[in-house]
């Protein structure tokens, strides 16, 4: 049954990392797009404010402290306590919409309909304002990707991983 666990955690991993790979390729696609434009000083300086401001709110402070290490955590108490069905949906699983706290439920799946909300809002953007704000996004994202792996690294190779994975007790 160890076998369940293991490739439970592993499905977590790397559903969410072809999760965010997936969010990365298309919002570069449209971020490269922007630079077909002759951005005005007010573009470029917004540019850099906005990729400052992504790169310590999403990259360090979302990522780095937070869901990364959650996300490495859940999938080192999944393989260590193996669960079919949280096997079969572990990308899930490791994002914390179930078998969680109700705190971490609750945060997750307002998280969720945040970012799904702010997708939208722009989505509607012109270029090139919009691929502005998505270089901004992809380099959160791609600090948010690197951090996964590195954490999920250290969970399994290390004995003082001890970021709580925040499952009910």
């Amino acid at each position: 049954m160890k076998w369940v666990g293991r490739l439970g955690a592993v499905w977590g991993v790397l559903g969410i990392s072809l999760l965010l790979g997936g969010a990365i390729y298309r919002l570069t696609v449209v971020a490269v797009d922007a630079f077909r434009y002759s951005l005005t000083p007010t573009q470029w300086a917004f540019l850099g404010v906005f990729l400052l401001f992504m790169l310590y709110f999403e990259g360090y402070r979302g990522f780095h402290l937070s869901f990364s290490r959650r996300v490495a955590a859940r999938a080192r108490y999944l393989n260590e306590h193996p669960h079919v069905g949280h096997s079969l949906l572990a990308p899930v699983f490791c994002m914390g919409f179930f078998h969680a706290t109700r705190r971490r439920k609750v945060t997750s799946s307002a998280l969720t309909l945040m970012i799904i909300s702010l997708v939208t809002i722009v989505h509607g953007i012109v270029q090139p304002w919009r691929g502005i704000i998505d270089v901004g996004v992809v380099a959160g994202l791609v600090w948010g990707l690197v951090a996964l792996l590195v954490f999920v690294v250290m969970a399994f190779t290390s004995d003082v991983f001890d970021h709580s994975p925040e499952v009910p007790r």
